[in-house]
């Protein structure tokens, strides 16, 4: 299925599949079927999410860590093979301003149903380039100098590489240096319908997603996205506390966090120009979106929705069990193979010898214990 050909697109056709089944059924009884579909979409939706980011992490972790490396020993890659030279592009054209949790990989999938390429953070470390540029401009000049910066991102990089749209953080701090490189671009801010319920969800998202990053840190891309949630954490909490803390992480800080968050909302309404800038609750569906940006055909469909708090915990359960199946069942059949060819038997084979032996020992004890009972009974007459 081609659909399932990359992990991006695996966890994208997941929630698709999700935001299907947790569509109203036309014409169903008033009764709680609906939760229940919504909740086996957002564990499917976990699940392929999940289990697609682990297992890309697994194989670039396989690719950078261990094959270049092995190759480089043998061969010395010409530096030039394979750059790009970069071709005129548009650049960007919509920028999503709403922190994280804000509906905004909703948004994303909407966007790009209506023409806009748009990369989202929890795509951000497919694209490695882009990541790499973050990681080097932004994220370790703020850990090797302890204190979190914004840095100077190339935004040409990621519009070069055929995005036209960007959504979460870290690119929703950027508005201003976006608005002024590219003054016709246009921006959205996502919102909670208050403070406290975006904090909530924020705090749970942040409990889920640094799971991985305490158990698989010696995988580069695991790395990377540890520094990037330390830089992130700072940058939320107004506290550096988050760049050198260790495993597991500090709690969020609310007061900080949620002064942070509506700071931003606030700025953002005072330097965006007004036509310009939508400000936008998933809730409200298609309409304004298309109005906004100027399609002239908004879909029909259902809008968008995925990325729910059930979701979400479900991605990171199955982004650290994925793998460790994948390691169990490797060691085992490494096992299976080596101890086939030392004793000539199969470990199935060998437990079904050994199953055998043992009902015969017990079978035999049974029988002697049955004759002793006999012998005794005979004496005591």
């Amino acid at each position: 299925n081609t659909k399932l050909a990359t992990p991006q697109g695996a966890a994208r056709y997941g929630d698709k599949m999700r935001n299907e089944l947790s569509q109203p059924q036309p014409k169903s009884p008033p009764d709680t079927g609906g939760g229940w579909l919504e909740l086996l979409g957002d564990i499917y939706s976990g699940v392929t999410v999940g289990a697609s980011h682990s297992m890309w992490f697994v194989t670039n972790w396989v690719r950078t860590d261990v094959i270049q490396p092995t190759l480089r020993l043998v061969w010395k890659r010409d530096s030039s093979e394979g750059s790009d030279t970069g071709t005129a592009d548009p650049g960007l054209k919509v920028i999503g301003v709403g922190y994280g949790r804000t509906g905004t990989y909703s948004l994303t999938l909407a966007l790009e149903e209506l023409g806009f390429p748009c990369l989202h953070t929890q795509h951000l470390y497919e694209n490695p380039e882009i990541f790499q540029m973050w990681t080097e401009e932004v994220f370790s000049p703020s850990l090797e100098s302890n204190h979190a910066t914004l840095g100077e991102p190339d935004f040409d990089l990621m519009a070069s590489q055929g995005w036209r749209a960007t959504m979460d953080l870290p690119m929703a701090l950027y508005y201003e240096h976006v608005l002024a490189k590219f003054p016709d671009c246009k921006f959205i801010l996502t919102t909670r319908d208050n403070s406290e319920v975006w904090f909530r969800s924020w705090n749970m998202l942040t409990k889920t997603i640094t799971q991985p990053t305490q158990h698989f840190r010696f995988m580069s891309g695991i790395r990377n996205l540890d520094n990037y949630l330390r830089w992130l954490f700072s940058i939320v909490n107004r506290d550096d506390m988050y760049l050198t803390a260790p495993h597991p992480f500090p709690e969020q800080i609310k007061e900080n966090a949620i002064a942070s968050y509506e700071t931003h909302n606030t700025r953002v309404r005072e330097v965006i120009p007004k036509g310009q800038l939508l400000e936008y609750n998933v809730k409200q569906g298609w309409e304004p979106l298309c109005e906004f940006l100027d399609v002239e055909h908004c879909p029909t469909t259902p809008f968008p929705k995925t990325n729910s708090a059930t979701s979400v915990q479900v991605q990171a359960v199955a982004a650290m069990v994925v793998p460790l199946t994948v390691a169990v069942f490797l060691v085992f059949y490494l096992f299976s193979y080596l101890f086939q060819h030392s004793t000539g038997q199969t470990v199935l084979q060998w437990l079904n010898i050994k199953r055998r032996g043992l009902l015969v020992m017990l079978s035999g004890k049974g029988v002697q214990k049955r004759e002793r009972l006999v012998t005794d009974t005979k004496k005591s007459m």
